[in-house]
């Protein structure tokens, strides 16, 4: 059983197992090809953002979501829809945005620990100024800081709630799958924060230096190889910015 901390829910490919990992539903806004065809995307980019979408989900989940009968701690009298309407106006506002709250989403979870339960998007402590100046997370705070203004119009929301929900919802927008997604998280105080470290690397010096270190970081999250190359995928998205990734 995952623990409700995990952003990326692993799952059997093609199809999301809602039923025995006991998810809600994806409580989508609009329909991906409805919102391909209004923003303009071609066949060829709508296929591809699609196919990046499909094997983040399919492989590993893009789902921040417990495992069965793990309680739930979330407000019932949120309204999501609501709250992907904000999301979707920030987006609407910035074409490069999608891909960063994606990658927020990924790194307030990406510190899961399989082991000691610790990590993970439960408790976003991104917020504070130790995790949030981890090299990993540079260029973080933009995100950050757009969706600032939907948790001022949703006080309510938990920023864990909130980062991961408009990362599975980026990935929607851009024309990739409906994303099941749920509510819980609880943010925590600074005392929680990971190390530095627990993300991955882009390079280690040599290529099996890196493959082993990308299983040891993925590992420590309870993935497997497959879902690796999945998640690594999800770098296909988006352009790539010197002060972010080095």
């Amino acid at each position: 059983m995952m623990n409700r901390s995990v952003f990326m829910l692993r799952t059997s490919y093609p199809a999301l197992n809602a039923g025995r990992l006991g998810l809600t539903g994806s409580q989508s806004v609009r329909g991906m090809s409805t919102f391909a065809a209004q923003r303009g995307f071609t066949r060829s980019s709508r296929g591809f953002v699609q196919t990046v979408g499909v094997l983040v989900v399919g492989a590993a989940g893009v789902a921040a979501l417990s495992g069965r009968g793990a309680p739930v701690y979330a407000d019932t009298s949120l309204d999501y829809g609501k709250i992907k309407e904000a999301i979707e106006k920030i987006l609407d506002d910035d074409d490069n945005m999608g891909p960063t709250l994606v990658r927020l989403a990924w790194h307030a979870s990406g510190t899961y620990d399989v082991e000691s339960k610790t990590g993970g998007s439960d408790g976003a402590t991104m917020r504070f100024k130790t995790e949030a100046g981890h090299g990993a997370n540079a260029g973080l705070g933009i995100a950050r800081d757009k969706l600032e203004e939907v948790k001022k119009q949703f006080p309510q929301i938990s920023y864990g709630d909130l980062w991961t929900l408009a990362g599975a919802y980026s990935i929607e927008y851009m024309g990739g799958p409906s994303i099941a997604w749920r509510p819980g998280r609880v943010d925590k105080d600074e005392s929680f924060t990971t190390p530095d470290g627990r993300l991955p690397d882009a390079d280690k010096g040599s290529i099996p230096a890196t493959i082993q270190h990308l299983r040891d970081i993925f590992y420590r999250q309870g993935f497997n190889d497959q879902e690796i190359v999945a998640l690594a995928g999800a770098h296909a998205l988006g352009r790539c910015y010197s002060t972010r990734s080095g």
